[in-house]
């Protein structure tokens, strides 16, 4: 079993305050973004438009693994909880783990019966994003 399947258990069964106190769990386990990043952060790079919170996802690859990086502001934490979400489920993992990982992550969380349309249109891009940094950060070793 895989880290991001482990999550999605948790969060299938939980209620919606359940999901949203584990929400806020991970939004404050959120690493700070490492300073190598943040003069690209800051020139606006890596943001990922259609999300509406600014949100900035940095991908490496690192023998064989996954690292990611994020940048969410603390204001904003259901959107910081679903990106450390990630983060904790991806790190370390392989590109074909994260390959295979759920198309459609947000519906087997269930957030889509808890949260708005619209955080479903942003977090469903982070998620994207990240996807396809993974893909194109394994397609350039």
């Amino acid at each position: 079993m895989t880290r991001i399947d482990e999550i999605i258990g948790q969060f299938q069964d939980a209620d919606y305050q359940e999901t949203l106190s584990m929400l806020l769990d991970y939004s404050e386990a959120l690493p700070p973004l490492p300073e190598e990043y943040r003069d690209a952060r800051d020139a606006g790079y890596n943001r990922v438009p259609e999300c509406e919170t600014p949100v900035y996802i940095f991908v490496d690859m690192k023998d064989g693994k996954v690292h990611i990086h994020a940048d969410v502001p603390e204001e904003s934490p259901t959107v910081r909880g679903f990106v450390s979400l990630l983060v904790d489920a991806f790190n370390g993992a392989t590109p074909g783990e994260i390959e295979t990982a759920p198309e459609n992550l947000i519906h087997s969380l269930s957030l889509d019966r808890k949260l708005g349309t619209r955080r479903m249109f942003g977090l469903s891009a982070v998620y994207n994003r990240i996807r396809s940094e993974v893909r194109n950060a394994d397609g350039a070793l």
